[in-house]
């Protein structure tokens, strides 16, 4: 078994890397900072941009690999500056994979995936009671945020929406719906 924070580390390490090359500056913080563990700038924009990164990692990529996402990892952004980045890590590092999603993204995913499960009208009645404090949310979830640096560049809350489709029915979905104070239940955007 895989020891946690060695995977831990090796996700932010990776991301670090990753960013780099793609000509962000950017330096951990090294549990210091609630929701960042990676400060970046973008010395090449104009104004530059400051952004602040989360990072959750798995290892392994069967069906199955998810993230755990607890209460502080479904808080909405504070800011048009927050992501994620959910990485894999398989046992060849050049088939690392990673995810990159606006916080806000994350904040609904969760609660869509995880309220759609427990409330399925199909399921055994009392079979399901995990409560959402243990979420966990499954690859397929973010599939439509692999590989896309390219979000950063923008705000995170002008990046387009790629979740699942049925997820916006969900969040329409009286018995599931979306977090009481999440953005979108102003005006739930297209995707």
């Amino acid at each position: 078994m895989a020891d946690t924070k060695m995977v831990k580390s090796t996700g932010e390490h990776w991301v670090c890397s990753m960013m780099s090359r793609l000509g962000w500056g950017v330096a951990l913080t090294r549990d210091g900072l609630e929701r960042t563990d990676i400060l970046a700038v973008d010395p090449n924009a104009s104004p530059r941009r400051l952004i602040e990164v989360q990072v959750k990692t798995a290892s392994g990529n069967g069906e199955n690999t998810n993230w755990p996402l607890g209460l502080k990892s479904q808080t909405r952004a504070l800011s048009d500056a927050e992501w994620f980045v959910f990485v894999i890590l398989n046992d060849a590092p050049a088939n690392t994979r990673c995810f990159v999603v606006p916080r806000d993204h994350v904040a609904a995913a969760t609660w869509i995936s995880h309220t759609s499960w427990l409330t399925d009208p199909d399921a055994v009645p009392g079979k399901r009671n995990t409560p959402i404090k243990n979420a966990r949310v499954y690859r397929w979830v973010f599939e439509g945020y692999e590989d896309r640096w390219d979000l950063l560049e923008a705000p995170a809350d002008k990046a387009p929406v790629l979740l699942p489709a049925e997820f916006r029915e969900y969040a329409l979905d009286a018995r599931v719906g979306l977090p009481h104070d999440h953005p979108w239940n102003d005006r739930l955007p297209d995707w």
